[in-house]
């Protein structure tokens, strides 16, 4: 067999029969419900809380139940309830946990807060609320000559995550213990989380995933606050505390993708590019979480597929009173590679240059030095892969047939597989074990979670196929922090090609003695490759180990009444080294091609006083069977060789790409410039208007 070879996943039938068992289905002796009492201002001080008359069966968990009331992530600016004082609507003040769920209903309804109201910020942008700024420069634009300015502003807004399964987590002290249960990413995010906010020591605290319905980033850190709270709630009470979103709730009160705006400056001499600025800033919301990594990612996603040898990027990260925003597939590379690609089409076409031609001088090539001022070593193909793109299109052919609302728009996207420079080594520190047990099966170790991507099929293909045994031998049970060690966080398109390769490694140490009959375990520690340079606090470097690649054609139709979009086809080429598995791989295409186009042209989310306005399946628009395009997918074999058996990163890459494809199309077949995500009718006609 082949590695690419297509297998059936190895949780397939336990999900397809109904026996896979979520956070809700799990049962609990003694169990209590927890429901979360919220603020109903965006900022302001709380002068008074009036509780009814507390029943002896019902308990009120807030901020003087915590050992230390701060949610760690990168900073610990975030209180695990409000304390006082309140900075987005919606925000926890109390946990309220009883056995009755029907009582807690009750007793909400008649808890009466009084605030002392302040005036919030809502829109992002300008002025002094910033928590953070980064820049970086290549070249020297200072004294560029160049004999014309071609500037444009490019806004995106939320997108929620929609995971299929909500937000929910079980926190049970017992005997000094504490174990926590739920759907998540990080199971060591949440167990650090927790040695911080309970004064409990390592060895006292327990993390468990239980089966996991979907993340997208949305899983990555907003359980910690959840697990901080239940933690918090199980202590004082004694009994074990699940906490569950209903659908609105998760909606609305869970960390969305980052609003942006982008400025992109291009300074051009005798039609050709010579330099660009850019200016990107996004809302953070009332805390810093991990919007300071996302900011990093977006701006290090800069010049995208291109050498552009004279540059400067600047990205602020501001505070305001909406909701906090967080982790989500992509990771601020779909703002900022939306306002490039948007960009060079929108250059291609004021020079008067096919978009496809356009772009071909500036692809980067191996040698070249990158945004960053460090050098790409691997072989990069993206003429190749042009190439293929317009042969499985039929570009030519296609142009012919654009007008009349017809339209066809293009996209070429990098992705960084792993953490940001050298957050690998020095930040994440991964390890692996594999242990042979007496039977001569081959036990998985890792923290890596499967939330649906495929992760357990993947990782227990590499480890079967180095030691040429069939995959029904290899046990691979969803982590626990008391049995595997910490792999890193299952983000950042890094479990195939970072967690995969020292598993890979892994087996490859175990395999001469695999006809032992003793139990022998093996440990892998992560060695971040020679070849990597970076300087954190310049941006500086190697930004990544290695990149992904893709090409990306939509065609679409505008309804010349309604204006109404229709995506009629995705073509994509993808270069992701080797793929692990065919049919793995197109599912994270066809996922990725849906949530890319809900992102561009379906998607509105829009916020008063910082409430989220779009709270349902029926007012959040998402993609479904009927909006889907016809999917044509294609990939070219670019082995890297620090990858297991040559990959590298997936998963994010797929969305990447789909929104300026798409918008860029609406472009073409419109004849008007789209600066703004989603591309709805209304937009289009306000452009129609001007």
């Amino acid at each position: 067999m082949k590695i690419t070879d297509r297998i059936n996943r190895v949780d397939g039938v336990e999900k397809i029969n109904g026996t896979a068992r979520y956070i809700e289905d799990i049962k609990f002796e003694n169990l209590h419900y927890g429901r979360t009492l919220r603020s109903e201002i965006s900022k302001g001080r709380i002068k008074c809380i009036k509780y009814p008359q507390l029943p002896e069966n019902l308990w009120v968990i807030d901020a003087n139940d915590t050992f230390i009331n701060q949610v760690a992530m990168i900073t610990t600016d975030m209180p695990i309830f409000a304390d006082g004082y309140v900075n987005y609507k919606g925000e926890p003040i109390a946990l309220i946990a009883g056995k009755d769920k029907n009582e807690i209903i009750r007793f909400m309804k008649n808890i009466e807060i009084e605030y002392e109201e302040e005036e919030g910020i809502f829109d992002f942008g300008s002025g002094d609320n910033i928590f953070s700024e980064q820049e970086y420069t290549k070249g020297d634009l200072e004294t560029l000559e160049y004999d014309k300015v071609f500037e444009k502003s490019y806004s995106t807004g939320y997108q929620e995550q929609l995971y299929m399964e909500k937000q929910g987590l079980v926190g049970d002290f017992s005997d000094g213990r504490l174990i926590i249960y739920g759907s998540m990413q990080c199971p060591y995010y949440i167990k650090n989380a927790l040695i911080h906010s309970t004064g409990l020591a390592d060895h006292d605290i327990r993390v468990i995933q239980s089966e996991t319905g979907g993340a997208f980033g949305g899983k990555e850190e907003y359980p910690s606050l959840l697990a901080c709270q239940v933690a918090a709630a199980s202590m004082k009470i004694g009994a074990p505390v699940r906490l569950i979103f209903d659908r609105r709730e998760d909606i609305v009160f869970t960390t969305k993708r980052h609003p942006s705006k982008t400025l992109v400056k291009t300074y051009l001499k005798d039609h050709r590019i010579v330099g660009m600025e850019f200016d990107f800033g996004i809302d953070a919301g009332p805390y810093l979480g991990l919007s300071d990594v996302v900011l990093q990612r977006g701006i290090l996603s800069l010049t995208g597929c291109y050498l552009i040898e004279n540059l400067r990027v600047k990205g602020t990260t501001y505070k305001t009173n909406n909701i906090f925003t967080g982790a989500f597939r992509g990771f601020g590379a779909p703002q900022t590679l939306f306002a490039l690609e948007q960009h060079m089409n929108q250059l291609a076409n004021h020079l008067g240059y096919d978009p496809l031609e356009f772009r071909r001088p500036y692809f980067v090539k191996r040698g070249d030095i990158s945004s960053t001022s460090g050098i790409y070593n691997e072989e990069i193909k993206l003429d190749e892969m042009a190439d293929r793109l317009a042969e499985m299109a039929g570009y030519d052919k296609l142009k012919e047939e654009m007008g009349s609302y017809r339209g066809i728009g293009i996209s070429f996207i990098p992705h960084g597989g792993g953490f940001t420079g050298d957050g690998e080594a020095e930040h994440i520190k991964s390890v692996v074990k594999l242990k042979k047990d007496t039977d001569k099966n081959i036990h998985i170790l890792v923290s890596s979670v499967e939330m649906g991507q495929g992760a357990k099929t993947v990782l227990s293909k590499i480890v079967a196929s180095v030691l040429d045994i069939e995959i029904d031998r290899i046990i691979y049970e969803n982590p626990d922090t008391l049995l595997v060690p910490d792999s890193g966080p299952t983000v950042a398109s890094r479990t195939t090609m970072v967690v995969g390769g020292l598993l890979y490694k892994a087996a490859l140490r175990l395999k001469d003695s695999m006809e032992s009959d003793v139990e022998i375990e093996i440990v892998e520690n992560y060695k971040q490759p020679d070849y990597v340079k970076w300087d954190q606090e310049n941006l500086r470097g190697n930004a990544y180990m290695s990149y992904s690649w893709s090409a990306v054609l939509a065609v679409v139709e505008v309804d010349p009444l309604t204006l109404e979009i229709t995506c009629k086809d995705i073509y994509a080429v993808y270069d992701v080294g080797m793929p692990m598995d065919e049919k793995t791989f197109i599912g994270q295409v066809h996922g990725g091609i849906a949530q890319g186009l809900g992102y561009a042209m379906l998607e509105v989310m829009t916020t008063k006083d910082g409430l989220i306005e779009h709270n349902s399946f029926s007012s959040y628009t998402v993609p479904t069977i009927v909006d889907m395009p016809r999917m044509h997918t294609d990939w070219i074999l670019n082995p890297y060789k620090e990858g297991p058996y040559g990959a590298k990163a997936a998963g994010e890459l797929t969305l990447v790409g789909v929104a300026p494809a798409i918008a860029s199309a609406v472009e073409n077949a419109m004849d008007i410039e789209i600066k703004e995500l989603p591309v709805t009718s209304e937009n289009i006609l306000k452009e129609l208007l001007i």
